[in-house]
């Protein structure tokens, strides 16, 4: 698993305790839609932190991180356009700052169960929680170490190992390849459905996470550098057991919202991808509820007394 990101994204993503003047906790790396995917080692279990502590990072540590991150992506046409699309969607400050972030995705496969989750996510250290829509008993999520469900014989109809970071690393985009870890590469103009955008791939560092094959290509508003598209493979054990990567599919960013300084697409169509062109439509996904939730604490991420952990894949 990545941690998604990345995006996490999942590609730096740690443990936030208590808002001291204490050395920032590690950040994991946002690489690809799964849980483990962190260019770092996984936050250290700290089983002396209150579960009153806030998820909200302490905002030396955000500052310390965004200049870090303006100062590497400055160093190559590809993170300078990466730095142009996250100033245009809010930039990384206020992203970070805003604390943790809420919202309902509703995954409608044509073919396949849907995939409906109310999800609570810590954006600086990429933990998460799950309930499911229908039945919100049912929790699942990430903890920073392992993922979980409650009730420990809850069955999904999904992978929930999987599923606990892959949506917000695909709702962070472009935000969670600001990360150590992400290789990102310039690929000029290309005109694509009547539009000319330009675009970005990403991949990422050997032993980057689980599956640091994956790849993300980024169709960027060349004048508002606003994400428009994304082209995405996977490389996840339990989506491609054989080895190797999934088919590429095709992801439209549609209908974008703005939501204490961050704008984020709040509905998604995802297609097969062939010949350069959309094919099949796949997924239609729905956000709502959407909203960071700076208050929120540890204990409101952390797995239930209830919970179990679940094995690797």
């Amino acid at each position: 698993m990545r941690a998604l990101l990345p995006l996490s994204v999942i590609t730096t993503l740690l443990i936030t305790t208590s808002g001291c003047d204490d050395a920032p906790p590690a950040k994991a790396p946002p690489n690809a839609p799964n849980l483990a995917t962190s260019t770092t080692s996984p936050p250290p279990k700290d089983p002396s932190s209150p579960r009153n502590a806030p998820l909200k990072p302490d905002p030396h540590w955000v500052e310390s991180h965004v200049d870090d991150a303006h100062q590497r992506l400055s160093e190559s046409d590809a993170g300078k356009i990466l730095l142009k699309s996250i100033e245009a969607h809010g930039g990384l400050s206020t992203f970070f700052n805003n604390g943790p972030l809420f919202f309902r995705f509703d995954d409608r496969p044509l073919a396949g169960a849907p995939r409906d989750t109310r999800q609570l996510i810590d954006t600086w250290s990429s933990r998460a929680s799950h309930t499911l829509t229908d039945a919100p008993d049912v929790a699942f999520g990430y903890d920073g170490h392992n993922a979980w469900i409650a009730p420990a014989n809850a069955k999904l109809p999904f992978n929930p190992r999987y599923w606990a970071l892959t949506p917000y690393y695909f709702v962070a985009l472009p935000f969670v390849l600001a990360d150590p870890g992400v290789l990102l590469d310039y690929e000029g103009k290309a005109s694509f459905l009547g539009q000319t955008y330009e675009v970005i791939r990403a991949t990422f560092e050997p032993g980057v996470g689980d599956t640091p094959d994956d790849v993300y290509v980024l169709y960027l508003h060349p004048e508002t550098y606003r994400l428009h598209a994304i082209r995405y493979s996977l490389s996840y054990p339990g989506l491609v057991p054989e080895g190797g990567n999934s088919p590429e599919r095709l992801m439209s960013y549609d209908d974008p919202a703005t939501f204490h300084g961050i704008t984020l697409a709040t509905s998604h169509k995802t297609y097969t991808y062939d010949d350069h062109q959309p094919g099949d439509l796949l997924t239609t996904i729905t956000l709502s509820e959407i909203a960071f939730q700076p208050e929120r604490t540890l204990a409101d991420i952390l797995p239930p007394k209830n919970a179990s952990l679940l094995p690797g894949d």
